[in-house]
């Protein structure tokens, strides 16, 4: 360093503008609804009049239900990857149809345009098994494995059976969880 010249200056015109904050990992649990990429969320075999933009309303009386049978496939997507922490999904209508309740779900992760056809030789990150209790809207929310759901850029829920209607019925979905520290190249600025 030359004599009368201060670190500022020795470090050249870069050091005098800010540079931007490393990125850090969300530190609060927050709805991850709020990310969604509604763009390229989708259902297979959802009733058009039950959509499954109905389970982020928060009325279990206009949540989801499926079509033509109980199986049902929910594909959400969301704007930046996520470290997704648990679910809760809610009963349809307050639990006045017990036998519309989804059963047994299979969750995948970051598996893009699964159908029918393909979905049950995919091998899920999770797969859970919810009871009545499970569905109240005062029971606590379900756990993922910690180690499965780090990155998160889409969820794909398989509904595989109900309580033995012939249509599943889902009152609302409530997934939690943390934004992942990612790099913004727009703060990056050209050099020489």
């Amino acid at each position: 360093m030359f004599p009368g010249m201060g670190a500022a200056a020795a470090a050249g015109p870069a050091a005098a503008e800010q540079a931007p904050a490393p990125a850090e990992d969300g530190t609060k649990l927050i709805d991850l609804s709020e990310k969604l990429d509604k763009s390229a969320c989708y259902a297979r075999n959802e009733n058009a009049a039950y959509p499954w933009s109905n389970l982020f309303i928060g009325d279990s009386r206009l949540g989801m239900q499926s079509d033509t049978d109980e199986q049902l496939i929910i594909h959400l997507s969301f704007q930046e990857f996520m470290k997704v922490k648990s679910i809760k999904f809610t009963e349809w209508n307050r639990g006045a149809n017990p036998d519309m309740n989804p059963v047994t779900v299979h969750i995948h992760v970051n598996r893009n345009n699964l159908g029918f056809e393909d979905i049950e030789d995919v091998d899920p990150a999770q797969s859970i098994t919810l009871t009545t209790t499970d569905l109240n809207e005062i029971s606590e929310a379900i756990d993922l494995y910690f180690v499965k759901f780090q990155r998160v850029k889409s969820l794909t829920f398989f509904i595989e059976d109900n309580g033995g209607a012939d249509v599943t019925a889902i009152g609302g979905l409530k997934i939690m969880g943390r934004t992942v520290a990612t790099t913004n190249m727009d703060n990056f600025k050209k050099q020489g």
